[in-house]
């Protein structure tokens, strides 16, 4: 169970002194297109959307800060203020903008924020799942004091300390563990997906490429004020996309959609939380004509 695809072309740009990681699948006269994959993701789970879309734009996507081939964060910090700058750099020193975004999970938190903050910068925006927690959940993290909070990172920062990445004895293992994560994946797709997504120790074994630092959110943020004030900002046609069966708060149920100016909700049925892998037709005859 092989990649069935050819690849596209590896490129870097720095950031904050990090060498970070992108794949640019060429057509260069075409309109600039970026896809921004989530948390503890790469930017090749973007292959199946790559494929079908690079005909008609210019697509590159990036690992994160911590994640894919990109450089570890030197001091183990992953602040949103951070991962904004990484694609504002990006957008910026490939001259993409006005620039389509197409971002999942926590890619899709980045993506909004930074058409917030740089509305004109951004032509359109898909989101998968990208406005985080609930308002339910949001408003209990908001009860804690900031020693609380603190505490807390504190904590989740030393056991990560001592936490070494997990080593898989076979590429299979890693692939076993791939598929228990998400059980709407085909096994081509979690062997794609593993093959991409683990680098191989010099012992043979096989471990994840991503930090384990990335697992510890900070503790603080932007308020939900700020973010209701950034997501108010974004002037250009924004598409957030649900999975029915996925753990995220669907925004037309809990209101967040109302924070936008002009946002549409769509909910692709017997989809999670990874929404372009587990039903690509449909969100494919979603995606393509809100783009176009």
């Amino acid at each position: 169970m092989g990649s069935v695809f050819g690849g596209p072309m590896s490129r870097s740009f720095i950031s904050q002194r990090l060498r970070l990681h992108y794949v640019d699948w060429g057509n260069e006269a075409a309109p600039p297109l970026v896809l921004l994959h989530g948390g503890r993701d790469h930017c090749r789970n973007w292959d199946w959307v790559a494929q079908r879309l690079r005909n008609d734009w210019h697509v590159i996507a990036p690992d994160l800060r911590g994640h894919g081939d990109s450089q570890w964060a030197d001091a183990g910090g992953y602040r949103m203020d951070a991962f904004i700058y990484d694609l504002a750099q990006l957008i910026h020193q490939q001259a993409l903008a006005p620039v389509t975004i197409v971002a999942h999970s926590m890619g899709g938190n980045i993506a909004l924020r930074y058409t917030g903050v740089f509305p004109e910068q951004v032509r359109r925006l898909v989101a998968i799942e990208g406005l985080g927690p609930s308002p339910a959940i949001e408003a209990e993290l908001e009860k804690k004091t900031i020693a609380e909070r603190m505490q807390g990172w504190v904590s989740a920062e030393r056991k990560l300390a001592g936490r070494l990445p997990r080593r898989y004895a076979t590429l299979e293992d890693a692939y076993a563990r791939m598929k228990e994560e998400n059980a709407h994946l085909s096994p081509e797709q979690a062997m794609h997906l593993t093959r991409h997504g683990v680098r191989q120790n010099e012992d043979g074994t096989y471990s994840w490429k991503f930090d384990n630092y990335i697992r510890a959110w900070p503790p603080y943020d932007m308020t939900r004020e700020e973010i209701r004030l950034l997501l108010g900002r974004i002037s250009c046609p924004t598409l957030l996309v649900y999975g029915s069966e996925s753990w995220a708060s669907n925004p037309a149920v809990d209101g967040r959609v109302a924070q936008f100016s002009q946002a549409r909700v769509e909910l692709i049925q017997g989809a999670g939380h990874w929404v372009h892998h587990d039903r690509l037709e449909e969100f494919l005859a979603i995606v393509v004509p809100f783009l176009a």
